[in-house]
């Protein structure tokens, strides 16, 4: 019967820090290591399209994997900003200690 706990416990731990494995699906997507800082586009199809000169920017934030808060909305960043037109929009990441603080920012650039 330990045997059996013991497993079941292993598992559950398994599927716990895995659990988030593979969320981010973007169409450039860097390599995550223990401490890792990176920005990257969301779109890598500009049509054609100028790069506005003003950015907004919008966050959220988690803390050990279990509590998240913020919005990184597109509508936040583009509030942020004040902009009325969105030519482009990129990501910051930054996660440290594979999630025991992580940071996730849309940026919008446009006008």
């Amino acid at each position: 019967m330990n045997k059996r706990i013991a497993m079941l416990l292993g598992m559950i731990g398994f599927a716990v820090v895995f659990a988030g494995c593979g969320y981010l699906r973007a169409p450039v997507v860097p390599p995550v290591a223990a401490i890792t800082v990176y920005s990257a586009p969301l779109d890598t199809d500009l049509g054609g399209e100028d790069v506005g000169v003003h950015t907004g920017e919008a966050s959220c934030w988690s803390i050990l994997g279990i509590v998240a808060f913020g919005d990184s909305s597109i509508h936040a960043a583009a509030a942020d900003g004040h902009l009325d037109r969105i030519d482009h929009v990129d990501y910051d990441y930054v996660n440290v200690l594979f999630g025991v603080f992580t940071k996730f920012t849309t940026v919008v650039v446009g006008e």
